[in-house]
Order: C-alpha cells, then sequence, then structure tokens
C-alpha cells in the first residue's frame, strides 16, 4: 500500500506544476509587458506556500514571508544581469550569470539580516531604480519567429514540481526562513529565459524581464502584507489577500502603462 504522505507529495508537486505551465503557456503567447506581469504573479511560491500552510501553523507562514522577500530582492540581481548580459551574449552565459547573481544577492541580503521595513523600502527602492535603468529595453520584439521543441513543457513543470516537493520536505528541517526564500526562488523567470532566448532571441527575452521591475514591486508588498497578517488572519485569508494584492498590483501597472502608452 502507498504511503500517504508520498500521495499527498505527489499531489502538491503535480498541482504546482500544473499551476505555473498554464500560466507560463499564457505569458508566452503575449507581449513583453504581459508576459512580465504574468511571470511576476506568485504562480510557482504561491502554491509552494500554500503547501507550507498546510504542514505549518500561521506563525511559521509570517516568517516564511520574510524569506520569501528576501529572494524577492535578489531576483533583483538576476533581472539587471540578465537585461544587460542579453543584449550581446548566449542563453547559457546570460542564464548562468543571472542565476549567479541571484544566489550572490540572496546570500548578501540574509547575511545582512535587514529588518522587515528596511527589506519593505528596499524593495520599493531597487526596482523603482531598475525600471528607470531598463527603460532602453523595455520594447525589444523577437527577432526570428518562435518555435516550441517538444521538451520544453515538461521540462518547466519537471522545474516546478522539484520546487514544491523539496520545499515541502525541507521546511521540517531548515526553518521559516529558508523555507519562504527557496518558495521563491526564481523557476518561472529562469524558465522562462532558458525557453525564450533560443527562441526569440536575448533583446525580446530581456524585454520581458525588463517590464517585470515594476510589478515585482507588487510581488514583494503581498509578501510585506503576508508577514504582517499570517498571525492576526490566519493562513488562509493573509495568504488570499497576498494574491489580491499581487493581482491588484499588476493590474494597476497594466492600466498604467495602457494610458502612458
Amino acid at each position: 500500500m502507498i504511503d500517504p504522505w508520498f500521495l499527498m507529495l505527489a499531489a502538491k508537486m503535480a498541482t504546482a506544476a500544473a499551476i505555473v505551465v498554464g500560466c507560463s503557456l499564457l505569458a508566452e503567447r503575449s507581449g513583453p509587458l504581459i508576459a512580465a506581469l504574468i511571470a511576476t504573479l506568485p504562480i510557482s511560491a504561491g502554491p509552494v506556500l500554500v503547501f507550507l500552510a498546510l504542514e505549518h501553523d500561521a506563525a511559521f507562514i509570517g516568517e516564511s514571508a520574510l524569506g520569501a522577500m528576501t529572494s524577492n530582492i535578489a531576483n533583483a540581481g538576476l533581472s539587471c544581469a540578465y537585461v544587460l548580459l542579453a543584449q550581446r551574449f548566449g542563453t547559457v552565459l546570460s542564464l548562468a550569470a543571472a542565476l549567479a547573481a541571484w544566489v550572490a544577492t540572496l546570500l548578501l541580503m540574509r547575511g545582512l539580516d535587514l529588518s522587515f521595513p528596511v527589506m519593505t523600502v528596499a524593495t520599493i527602492a531597487i526596482y523603482g531604480g531598475l525600471h528607470r535603468l531598463f527603460r532602453p529595453y523595455l520594447a525589444a520584439r523577437p527577432d526570428r519567429p518562435p518555435g516550441r521543441p517538444w521538451y520544453l513543457i515538461p521540462m518547466r513543470a519537471g522545474f516546478v514540481a522539484v520546487l514544491a516537493g523539496a520545499v515541502t520536505t525541507l521546511s521540517a528541517h531548515v526553518g521559516p526562513g529558508w523555507s519562504g526564500s527557496l518558495a521563491a526562488l526564481p523557476v518561472v523567470l529562469s524558465s522562462m529565459i532558458a525557453m525564450l532566448q533560443p527562441r526569440i532571441g536575448g533583446p525580446a527575452t530581456a524585454a520581458v524581464l525588463a517590464n517585470g521591475a515594476l510589478p515585482l514591486i507588487g510581488f514583494g508588498l503581498a509578501l510585506a502584507a503576508l508577514h504582517l497578517t499570517a498571525v492576526p488572519l490566519g493562513s488562509a485569508a493573509a495568504l488570499s489577500l497576498a494574491l489580491a494584492i499581487a493581482v491588484g498590483w499588476n493590474l494597476g501597472v497594466m492600466r498604467l502603462s495602457r494610458r502612458a502608452g
């Protein structure tokens, strides 16, 4: 007889993979702004945090949100490195450098052990500055017709399934801070880079990440709300509020962009 724990783990992995693959497929069929708005929603971290909430109490989820905030700030290092390098270099070098920048930024943030208010202000300031830096790269378009190798969808699903399984399994051993940091690993951003750049070119793929600077502020604010409300409201209500903030912020960014256009 199969252990119920393994059945639950398999269900968690399959659910997280299905959510991310579905949302990412929508992103690939849109322009850089819409793709960025979809990719920066908590479609990877969200399911993992929900699964953590099923395993742990609200205080654990509140502290996990702080760990996820450090990972979100580390996404600034990934985005900056990739957007600048992808203008001239290929997928392997650009993605490897971006992931190295993410790891370095994450370790720096965790080493600094910033307070919650400082992390919140840093999220807004860093991504606001990146948005200004990225302005020349926002509107690049594909330089070749897109194609889809057969292995891309199962590869993406595998990334997310492994992440969901690993984080929920390790959470009992690494504590809430690292659980949150692992939950917010840049699975969607890195897999989109790996799959899009060979198909549409570096500048067009970089445009997706460049358009993601402002939306990642919303993700950071959603995590901040989760940290503040997990204990007083309970995990379910706090997670719902965080999702509403992330979605509402991105809808606001889309509306402002259309007005500016």
